[in-house]
């Protein structure tokens, strides 16, 4: 069928490369690889090549639905004739107008000893830099499968980078906008990338089991050799779990100064609501009492009394205001 060619690689013993082969020669190359490594790339949305782990490489159909489940929970497990792994790639997403939403997909790996099977649902930037990889150098073949999936894993976490690199930017960004121009709007914008960053860190936790996992337990698809690159991915992982936990601790920081910010604005108007009704208490107790029905109340004939009155009250107001400051109440 059109289309449903998946890509491929494959490095005889000899050194020579094919590529893009066709079911027949596949199934050749995977019975009988005869020391050569074969790498293929399945697009499981497509039915055709999702029927290729059934019909051609024959892997367990557990495993066949793990790698079509795009809900599939990040693992490591060991078949009889092959290992399973599942890992997540993240990025953000281009096709909404929300500049904190992330996609993700799964990854997963079928690793024999002399093949590797990489699947996935969609295609991710970092899944485009995976194929590209291997089909412009397939001499990476040549070190066997467990590198091959160390290059794949390598790549997925690797993702997770540039999404450091914005959210620091993201950081960056509402710090200026709290402490030096202060934005009332952005409290939300401070709780989205909090959830952001809670979601990288639900994202990496199973995988950074998994790569522990990887790098420590005895397996014939890895050799001793072939764990101290995965050591190294691990070490990547907990660079990007520390930066993580740092971001957190971040965006509770800057929740709090902006919270407190809300709170000193709240209790500078409060402050000058105070003052303003602390000065209008002399022309209110005058006014009122120069309000009662009385028939004698002093200047009330007075020719200048109402000018004299109102001096009163700015005297009393202007003499409460230096009292006020005296006592460091302003």
């Amino acid at each position: 069928m059109p289309g449903t060619t998946p890509h491929s690689v494959f490095r005889r013993a000899t050194g020579e490369i094919e590529r893009e082969l066709p079911p027949d020669k596949l199934r050749a190359a995977f019975e009988h690889p005869d020391g050569g490594t074969l790498w293929v790339d399945l697009d499981v949305s497509d039915g055709a090549q999702a029927a290729l782990l059934t019909e051609l490489f024959r892997f367990h159909p557990l495993a066949v639905e793990d790698a079509r489940n795009p809900s599939s929970r990040v693992k490591a497990e060991e078949y009889p004739g092959f290992l399973l792994v599942v890992a997540r790639v993240v990025g953000f997403c281009e096709t909404t107008p929300d500049p904190y939403d992330l996609e993700t997909a799964n990854l997963t790996l079928f690793l024999t000893e002399s093949a590797i099977v990489t699947t996935h649902m969609e295609t991710l930037p970092a899944v485009q830099a995976l194929v590209a990889r291997i089909e412009s150098n397939p001499d990476l073949l040549d070190r066997g499968p467990a590198r091959v999936a160390h290059h794949v894993l390598d790549t997925a976490i690797d993702a997770y980078f540039p999404i450091l690199d914005q959210l620091d930017e993201f950081v960056d960004e509402m710090e200026q906008r709290v402490f030096g121009q202060f934005d009332e709007q952005l409290l939300q914008e401070i709780f989205k990338v909090k959830r952001l960053v809670i979601s990288l860190r639900r994202y990496l936790s199973p995988q950074r089991d998994v790569l522990s996992m990887l790098t420590n337990r005895p397996s014939r698809f890895l050799s001793a050799e072939a764990q101290l690159y995965f050591r190294d991915v691990y070490d990547h992982m907990l660079r990007i779990t520390d930066a993580l936990d740092s971001y957190r601790d971040l965006m509770s920081s800057t929740l709090d100064s902006y919270l407190s910010q809300v709170s000193n604005r709240l209790g500078s108007v409060s402050k000058g609501l105070a003052v303003f009704g602390a000065l209008s208490i002399p022309f209110v107790v005058i006014a009122g009492v120069y309000g009662m029905n009385f028939e004698r109340i002093p200047l009330s004939h007075h020719p200048w009394g109402f000018e004299i009155m109102v001096g009163i009250q700015v005297v009393c107001s202007l003499a409460l205001l230096v009292g006020m400051r005296r006592k460091r109440m302003l």
